[in-house]
């Protein structure tokens, strides 16, 4: 007991507030409270297009509001709102130099009914050469803010109808990018694709905190939100007793941090960098929500990115203990445990590399962008019993260690969101 209370009190004297504001802001009372609505049967599993997703953003646009936090820019009541687009190819033509070329060299990224893109069309040429990395550099230009006829080197003929992959995540945008598979482009090009789309209404809730003297400069804490819904059956076929799957753990539990850390550093109002918090929509059924607020920031001004998934369960390592995907991809996780040095808290490489996490949630996006973007967890991705069942409810959680796990990170960020420390950037050309 003697050494628990060592250790709160070395976690304590490395922050400005005195230990009762720290309590205020960390303790199990408070994440009890959140869990208990955003994990509850009223939100019915929070599933992406339901109701039950809708009500949970309201109230982490409330909790951000009472917080007196500013809406994120661009958003309106915290709300950021986009149209995922589902889009069915009706017709592809293409004609090089007058003559018409093979359409399955071309794929067409859109969010127009219509498009026609000829040599005259002011689109800007840009290639991806044999030695790149394909699909890392196609992302780049992939719902970018500028409209691209992006020429692909032949070396990568076999991926390059991975592309299509991509399609899912198009997004309504006033841009659209062209990919051309060839040596090089014809002088004279004529391109016309004729889409349908089914557009499907989201939102990501997010709101911010200005720097005091560094505001260019961004540090993100994230989350998702969402969560599976109401399932009259388990993935086995077996009927369930337990229809909704309230996703306490994944991801209310790093939708709770996201919110006791907004309150926390808002109150404490020091912050060099600025602050965005931001809890994701449709991480459950591909990434769209991080992916959207991706492409609207410029990654060289995000030096840091801490997202929070299930973080709810104690680690493979015990107790005041949580793993960092993609450890070894910058320096952000040496960074956070050494802020956190004599406090009995210990971040940890990710021990499940090969189930490749790094690539598997929200951080994903920005960290193909370069940005030290990293997944906080304690999920033992192995052992994990109630993961993706309707049995991951607030009772299975340890609301004590998640606020010790919430606390740590708020000290471990501390030298970034100051300005002392920037992380080292992921090296883009080591992604997949």
């Amino acid at each position: 007991m003697r050494k628990l209370f060592l250790s709160a009190v070395s976690l304590l004297l490395l922050v400005n507030l005195p230990a009762q504001s720290n309590d205020r802001y960390f303790n199990a009372a408070e994440v009890a409270r959140i869990e208990g609505i955003l994990a509850s049967d009223e939100m019915q599993g929070r599933r992406t297009f339901t109701p039950g997703i809708d009500k949970a953003a309201a109230f982490i646009a409330e909790e951000f509001r009472s917080a007196k936090l500013a809406p994120y820019p661009g958003t309106k009541d915290y709300l950021q709102s986009f149209a995922l687009l589902r889009p069915r190819l009706i017709s592809l033509q293409v004609q090089f130099n007058g003559e018409p070329a093979d359409t399955k060299n071309v794929i067409v990224f859109t969010s127009k009914d219509t498009l026609l893109v000829n040599n005259t069309s002011g689109y800007r040429q840009v290639n991806i050469a044999a030695g790149d990395n394909f699909m890392t550099v196609a992302r780049k230009y992939v719902g970018a803010n500028a409209n691209y006829v992006v020429v692909v080197d032949t070396a990568h003929a076999r991926m390059f109808g991975n592309l299509t992959r991509l399609k899912s995540q198009q997004f309504q945008s006033e841009y659209s990018t062209i990919f051309v598979l060839s040596a090089s482009l014809p002088a004279n090009y004529s391109i016309e694709a004729i889409h349908s789309f089914t557009r499907q209404p989201l939102s990501n809730v997010a709101a911010y905190i200005p720097g005091k003297s560094r505001p260019d400069e961004y540090v993100i804490f994230s989350a998702h939100y969402d969560h599976l819904g109401i399932m009259s059956k388990d993935r086995q076929g077996n009927v369930l007793t337990d229809s909704i799957f309230n996703g306490a753990n994944d991801d209310a539990a790093g939708t709770t941090a996201v919110i006791m850390l907004a309150r926390y550093f808002k109150a404490l109002n020091n912050n060099a960098r600025s602050l965005i918090f931001v809890a994701f929509t449709a991480e459950e059924v591909g990434g769209f929500g991080a992916t959207y607020f991706s492409r609207q920031l410029s990654p060289e001004k995000v030096v840091a990115m801490l997202n929070i998934e299930m973080i709810g369960t104690e680690s493979k390592w015990g107790t005041n203990s949580a793993y960092i995907t993609g450890y070894e991809k910058s320096s952000l996780g040496t960074i956070l445990q050494q802020n956190l040095t004599g406090s009995g808290f210990s971040f940890y490489p990710d021990p499940y590399t090969e189930q490749n996490l790094f690539y598997r949630s929200d951080n994903a996006t920005l960290a193909r962008l370069g940005v030290p973007a990293h997944t906080i967890s304690t999920s033992k991705m192995d052992n994990e019993p109630n993961y993706h069942k309707a049995s991951d409810e607030i009772g299975t959680l340890d609301l004590e260690n998640m606020a010790r796990i919430i606390r740590s990170i708020a000290i471990s960020a501390g030298t970034i969101i100051s300005g002392k420390d920037t992380p080292s950037r992921v090296d883009t050309g080591q992604l997949r």
